[in-house]
């Protein structure tokens, strides 16, 4: 991809604004745009806010593409995106949940190479079918929809495919980030720790709240977007509970009410999470396990540095 370091920070809802994308690039690594964050959150127009990014810095950048297919508009929508940033010169792209094919021949036909969300073996297989040239693997230790594998059971799954795989989850420094490639990632992928950072415009509150945390203060719920997300436990999430209800679960299972559930969720979610991330007095927020690593607030260059310093780049 033209990058001085293996090292991503992923796209994240709604914390990828758009100097925290540019920074992480600028430093060497490669920031993802991640579309809503970047037009709902921020307020950009779509291509505007690519070509902001492009003033901050000239090196690669990247897009996240979420293609499940529950919403015909959302896809119209997600294919009018992935046209525009081919055409401002985006050439990586992160799809997640869903069939990443129609992706795969929009981006190749430029040179361009598609990484695609895994978990399991199961959705390693169908993004591999659908001709994508990496695998992002998030595992259990990730913030926001983590996984339920660890990195090691995740990578023993996915290796045989013989394609590159990132290591998503549980990344807060140079230690850790040296462990995943000792252990045969081509990479990482980092969010939580990009978040504590002055280029992120998060709340405040939200990465303090990062600063004082540890791995245990880290729980899933399923009572923000209706699947489990990895949340810092907070009074507020002990009040709401970590489980949705028995009518809503089994709405979730009906082959006719999931996609509408998922769609409730979503939508209910978006505001949500836009608030949290911004509000100084908002009590819940995303984050993964690497929050054990992270003991302070500090600038993007100076954590793309300590990586780089880890494995000797």
């Amino acid at each position: 991809m033209g990058i001085e370091i293996p090292l991503i920070c992923g796209a994240m809802y709604p914390c990828s604004n758009p100097e925290l994308v540019a920074a992480v690039s600028e430093a060497g690594a490669i920031g993802v745009v991640q579309p809503i964050s970047l037009t709902y959150v921020h307020g950009h127009e779509y291509r505007a806010g690519l070509r902001l990014i492009r003033s901050l810095t000239s090196r690669p950048i990247g897009l996240n593409a979420l293609i499940e297919q529950s919403s015909r508009i959302y896809r119209e929508r997600m294919e009018k995106w992935v046209a525009i940033a081919l055409e401002e010169g985006v050439r990586f792209f992160v799809t997640s949940l869903g069939n990443p094919q129609w992706v795969v021949r929009s981006v190749e036909r430029v040179g361009g190479v598609v990484y695609h969300d895994v978990t399991e073996r199961k959705w390693a297989q169908k993004a591999v079918d659908g001709g994508v040239h990496g695998l992002v693997a998030v595992n259990n230790r990730a913030g926001g929809h983590a996984g339920t594998r660890s990195a090691e059971e995740l990578l023993d799954e996915v290796r045989d495919f013989g394609l590159p795989v990132i290591c998503a989850g549980g990344i807060g420094g140079g230690a850790s980030f040296r462990a995943a490639l000792d252990m045969g990632y081509a990479g990482a992928q980092l969010g939580t720790r990009f978040i504590a950072t002055p280029e992120c415009r998060a709340s405040d509150a939200y990465k303090r709240a990062i600063v004082r945390s540890d791995a245990q203060d880290i729980v899933l719920t399923e009572r923000i977007t209706g699947v489990p997300v990895a949340v810092i436990r907070t009074p507020f999430i002990e009040r709401m509970g970590t489980t949705v209800g028995p009518l809503a679960r089994r709405l979730f299972r009906g082959r006719k009410t999931k996609h509408w559930m998922r769609s409730y969720y979503a939508l209910r979610s978006l505001r949500q999470l836009k608030r949290a991330s911004l509000d100084e007095h908002a009590d819940y927020w995303q984050a993964g396990k690497s929050v054990a690593e992270i003991a302070s607030v500090e600038p993007v260059e100076k954590i793309v540095r300590e990586m780089a310093a880890a494995i000797d780049v």
